[in-house]
């Protein structure tokens, strides 16, 4: 059977002030669009598209919402990355894939939000089991309506899109097992030790973008192996870095990207 390719639909940024996210984003030379406010009346966006059809979703909390699944964050004062999603062909087709491969995703779950034109747009999630897998959305509406195509995807910085993400986890042998089940393939590097880094890495191909789940290095002495052992034991696994494809390689101000630790990577970073 031939399994349909799950690319990176969009990272989440948490940011405590939407307005200053976007002026702050715009200043680093990225086309903000301006998103809408969710159907549940709790968070409101903005939108950063890229040409290869994945964006970043800059949100923000609408009043106080312990009932929401990111409201953990927003309660201790975090900005920065919350979740990132996979766009699958069908929520319903990939949830019941990986529940058989023993992986409980749940739902399809409805969702939607109403854009600032009036539109309204509909969507599907499908929900992990474990905070370094990638939570589903799938498009009721029509794609385009909630991801925009266009001049909206150009970028003063030259940025066309996200050549990888890093995700830390707790125990990269079952995390690489849940993504084999998830994606339905191997990875594109089984796990291994980063030399130097303190750190082991597997990595899965996401469409046109990568996958690197990493994990603390056995040498617990390694600093940067306590670190990470540190930030699972403080916040848990989940997104710790974007690379982003662009003209040429620099890294962003983290205080301009509300705590995202993103860098942009010249020509000779290529996915191939």
């Amino acid at each position: 059977m031939t399994i349909a390719p799950l690319p990176l639909d969009h990272v989440v940024i948490l940011v405590a002030d939407l307005e200053q996210a976007i002026t702050d984003y715009s200043a680093l030379g990225f086309t903000v669009q301006r998103g809408g406010t969710h159907a549940d009346g709790f968070t409101h966006n903005a939108l950063v598209g890229f040409a290869d059809g994945s964006y970043l979703e800059l949100i923000a909390f609408l009043g106080t919402r312990p009932q929401h699944r990111w409201w953990r964050w927003a309660a201790r004062g975090h900005t920065g990355f919350i979740d990132y999603a996979l766009l699958p062909p069908t929520v319903g087709e990939v949830v019941m894939r990986a529940r058989a491969a023993g992986v409980d995703y749940q739902g399809p779950i409805d969702g939607g939000r109403t854009r600032l034109d009036g539109e309204v747009l509909r969507w599907q999630i499908g929900m992990p089991p474990t905070p370094e897998l990638p939570f589903l959305c799938g498009d009721v509406t029509p794609r385009p309506l909630r991801v925009r195509e266009g001049d909206v995807r150009l970028h003063a910085n030259g940025v066309r899109g996200i050549a990888s993400i890093t995700v830390l986890v707790d125990d990269l042998a079952a995390a690489v097992q849940r993504h084999r089940a998830l994606l339905g393939g191997e990875p594109l590097l089984p796990a291994t030790l980063v030399a130097g880094a303190g750190l082991a890495q597997a990595v899965f191909r996401l469409g046109p973008s990568l996958l690197a789940l990493v994990a603390p290095g056995p040498d617990a002495s390694h600093p940067q192996a306590a670190a990470w052992t540190a930030k699972l034991s403080s916040q848990g696994g989940g997104v710790i870095g974007l690379t982003l494809h662009g003209p040429a390689t620099a890294a962003l101000p983290r205080v301009q990207t509300h705590g995202a630790a993103m860098d942009i990577q010249g020509p000779a970073l290529s996915t191939s």
